[in-house]
């Protein structure tokens, strides 16, 4: 808590006061991450063009945003992953949100599926691939911060795109 705080420039007291309990902060500050980075994703979803692909790589694109995707948030995330006894209440406030990340991304990889005839790995697999590759690119970037970088990151998750749909994903350099 002191640590919070101090970081935070308020006093143990008032952050006491307001949240009860460490456990109420901790909870406060993972519903915060989620719902923002949900929002981010959300809107660069609604944002992107007509077209599965589009729409898919604005979801790739939104787990690299410079607001989203920083060491100190990250850190964060990994404490809440790590932290064992508490992994339960802590998915019951995301399971949601990663839930409809997830549904979206497995519908539009159907379509991309579909119109691509590409007959390869299933649908579900593809988005739960991405979403495995967001939190270990994730962890690569916190614990290794001179070796990984955002931009490297978001092309590394393409490159994975292009290699399974290689006709409605480019390549890039990586």
């Amino acid at each position: 808590m002191s640590t919070v705080t101090e970081a935070a420039g308020l006093s143990i007291g008032l952050v006491n006061f307001h949240f009860k309990s460490k456990q109420n902060l901790l909870e406060e500050t993972l519903t915060f991450l989620a719902r923002e980075h949900h929002e981010q994703w959300r809107r660069a979803y609604e944002d992107a063009g007509l077209s599965a692909p589009e729409k898919l790589l604005a979801i790739v694109a939104s787990h690299f945003h410079p607001r989203i995707c920083t060491r100190r948030k990250l850190a964060v995330w990994y404490a809440f992953f790590g932290e064992g006894k508490r992994r339960a209440v802590y998915r019951a406030l995301v399971d949601d949100l990663d839930r409809e990340r997830y549904d979206l991304s497995t519908q539009l990889c159907a379509e991309i599926e579909e119109e691509g005839g590409y007959g390869g790995l299933p649908p579900h697999v593809i988005a739960r691939t991405l979403e495995a590759l967001y939190d270990g690119i994730w962890l690569n970037i916190l614990i290794y911060p001179d070796r990984y970088k955002r931009d490297q990151a978001h092309r590394q998750v393409r490159a994975y795109l292009a290699s399974v749909y290689p006709r409605h994903f480019e390549m890039p350099g990586v």
